[in-house]
């Protein structure tokens, strides 16, 4: 019988490359290792990957349509700025959110959706347990997109993911502002807004998804304030 030919440990399927250096990318932007304005040189990748251009230019476009990086005609790239000058207008619109879909989950929601809200509020106190501030993030955001899937209005659910997107770094600085220790009453503003969505509470949702809100824009606003601090060229 002849010898099965031998499969090369960097042969990928097709796709997976992009997906490896989009993952890795946007953990060191997310946690800042790659700081707002610093450039990406698409040679380099392919050399620290080991993969050709094509998936590096996959993974870029990938992150320029969750706004993570700017592609500049030039073709050269950059890590997105964050926008501070109008971080005020952000954060209302956040807290606007963060109001407007727990009162229509409230409102609307159907048994297989607590469910997945719980889900998601399971996986985010592990993550504070863990001080896993990636986990926390992405976890934080599934957790109010769940809410959000919940109220039935697939708009809102856009706009709200798109805001949840943009402010995943202005997060990572809310949390590094507390070591990546959170306080055990983050995990319980969860669970008490999803017991006001579970008791079809509208007003009770609203009241505490903004107290929520405005809790971390206030924090990250006096952050951001206090910019000369930070570790990073805002």
């Amino acid at each position: 019988m002849g010898e099965e030919p031998e499969q090369l440990p960097t042969e990928r399927k097709r796709g997976s490359g992009a997906r490896i250096v989009y993952d890795q990318l946007r953990d060191e932007i997310l946690d800042l290792v790659l700081p707002p304005g610093s450039p990406i040189d698409e040679v380099q990748l392919a050399e620290r990957f080991g993969v050709s251009r094509t998936p590096i230019r996959e993974a870029l476009v990938r992150l320029s349509g969750e706004g993570l990086v700017n592609m500049l005609p030039n073709r050269s790239t950059i890590v997105s700025n964050i926008d501070y000058l109008n971080l005020h207008a952000y954060l209302d619109a956040l807290v606007l959110m963060y109001r407007v879909t727990a009162r229509l989950a409230a409102e609307h929601h159907r048994p297989a959706d607590l469910a997945a809200i719980r889900a998601q509020q399971a996986a985010f106190a592990d993550a504070v347990a863990g001080e896993d501030a990636l986990a926390m993030i992405s976890t934080n955001a599934a957790f109010h997109s769940a809410i959000a899937e919940a109220g039935r209005n697939p708009h809102f659910l856009g706009f709200f993911n798109r805001l949840l997107d943009e402010g995943r770094r202005i997060l990572r600085i809310y949390y590094n502002a507390y070591e990546d220790r959170l306080p055990r009453e983050f995990v319980d503003e969860h669970e008490g807004l999803i017991v006001a969505i579970e008791a079809r509470d509208a007003g009770a949702a609203d009241s505490l998804a903004k107290a929520h809100g405005e809790q971390i824009a206030a924090k990250v606003q006096s952050l951001f304030q206090r910019g000369a601090r930070l570790d990073i060229d805002l």
